[in-house]
Parts: structure tokens; sequence; C-alpha cells
């Protein structure tokens, strides 16, 4: 057992767990958040990613130990951002959200690849949420979601 002390949806949280305990895990057993899904739980699909220090990470494969000192949003805080309203109006003006499994992930995805290219070509919108699965939508109105959020977006990003 170890203390893990990191930054979680913008407030200072520590948990007294193994360091090995999946993030995933962690997020949902420990802090109640639901947001980030188990899905393959080999990082394949996408439906538990969240931003680590800004950076795209499936959390059902993330150690806790690697939150040390960290940043760590979920969608649960992405959520009570301003970009976040912008994208979740995009996914639903234009279908992009159908069985909402994928949805929390995707939405998360769509911010990393915004945060990092805020213009990007339908090229680099597939490769952004490329690890990210969707069975329902085709992804093609989740590419036509974030380019709608782009355009909508008013500098956001």
């Amino acid at each position: 057992m170890s203390n893990i002390k990191f930054k979680l949806n913008n407030e200072e949280v520590s948990v007294e767990l193994n360091p090995s305990s999946r993030l995933l895990d962690v997020l949902r057993e420990h802090f109640h958040l639901t947001g980030p899904k188990e899905g393959c739980g080999e990082g394949e699909c996408g439906a538990c990613s969240v931003l680590v220090n800004g950076k795209l990470v499936n959390s059902c494969c993330f150690p806790l130990a690697n939150v040390q000192g960290k940043e760590v949003m979920t969608i649960e805080g992405f959520s009570k951002t301003p970009r976040y309203r912008v994208l979740v109006d995009a996914f639903a003006h234009e279908g992009g959200s159908q069985c909402g499994i994928c949805t929390p992930g995707m939405l998360i995805a769509a911010e990393s690849l915004l945060s990092k290219n805020n213009h990007p070509t339908d090229e680099e919108i597939r490769i952004g949420i490329s690890g990210n699965l969707c069975r329902c939508t085709g992804y093609n109105m989740i590419i036509k979601a974030i380019q709608r959020a782009v355009r909508q977006g008013g500098g956001l990003w």
C-alpha cells in the first residue's frame, strides 16, 4: 500500500492503495466516477479514456502509481468546461452519440486532439480518435461532430 497523491478533476486527492491498482478501478470504486467504462480491459477500445497531464490514456491499463503528482481529468471533470459544452452539443447535433457507451471516451479523445490541433483535417480526426471504438455510428458522424465543434468553438481550443 502506498499513499498516492494527485489532482483529480482539479481537486487534490490522495488514496492509500496498491500502486499497481488500475486507475480505472480507483476512479470507479474509490471516487465513484463512472464515466470511464470498462470495455475491453486491454487498452484497445478507449471506453476508459482519461487525460493524465493532458495526455490521452486508457485507464484500464494505467497503474495508479503513474498518476503520483499528476493531473487526471475524467469526463466528469471535463463536463464542467465550456469546451465540453461545445463538443457535446456538436455530438448531439450530428448524431455522434448513439448507444452512449463510447461517448465519454470519444469526448475525451476529441478534447485531447483539439487541445493539440485546433483545426484538424478529417484524417487527423480519424487518427486522433483511432484508439476509441464505436460500434454504432460508423465514425462519420463523430468526425462531423468534431468538425462542427471546431467551427462553433469560437477559439476555445
